[in-house]
């Protein structure tokens, strides 16, 4: 049984999908660019599913889907970086997002890398950048959580964050 209570999310018991992704639509979430370093080369995604674990050790996640060539590169090499992406960079997340038909180590020819203790690739200017070691990971329906230990830290630490809201981009 359902009842809509506004034009994009209706009450329900046993959401559908569709209501679920309209409900989450309204949930702002910081948006990041996770990177690896596999077999491959330079490798990345754009990630909202992006938490902390633990600050003592500096344990985070982030959720990825299954199929994704950037999770199977995470998994080869053992290490990842989270990096927060700063207000404007809308592109950059577009283009990590396979939302330019951009694809690889193409990706990485439009902004600067660093990186710090792993060798997964750092972008300058990020709001902050979570060098991990993989230590978990754990399939939860189409996805995976993957968990990292922060073995190394940087970023601008000031300036607007990146976010994603109702299906687009805005600045905090």
């Amino acid at each position: 049984m359902t009842k809509t209570i506004q034009s994009e999310i209706e009450l329900a018991i046993e959401p559908a999908p569709s209501t679920f992704r309209n409900a989450m639509a309204q949930v702002a979430s910081a948006v990041h660019i996770v990177t690896t370093l596999g077999p491959a080369g330079r490798m990345g995604l754009t990630a909202t599913a992006v938490a902390s674990v633990s600050d003592s050790p500096p344990t985070v996640l982030v959720c990825i889907e299954r199929s994704s060539r950037t999770l199977a590169a995470i998994e080869a090499s053992g290490f990842f970086c989270i990096n927060t992406l700063p207000g404007g960079s809308e592109d950059l997340a577009e283009i990590f997002a396979s939302r330019r038909g951009i694809e690889g180590e193409a990706r990485f020819n439009s902004a600067r890398w660093d990186e710090l203790a792993t060798g997964a690739p750092v972008l300058a200017g990020a709001l902050a950048a979570f060098d991990c070691r993989l230590v978990a990971m754990h399939d939860i329906a189409s996805h995976r959580v993957v968990i990292g230990e922060v073995v190394g830290i940087g970023g601008a630490g000031a300036g607007s964050s990146l976010i994603y809201r109702r299906r687009g981009f805005d600045a905090v």
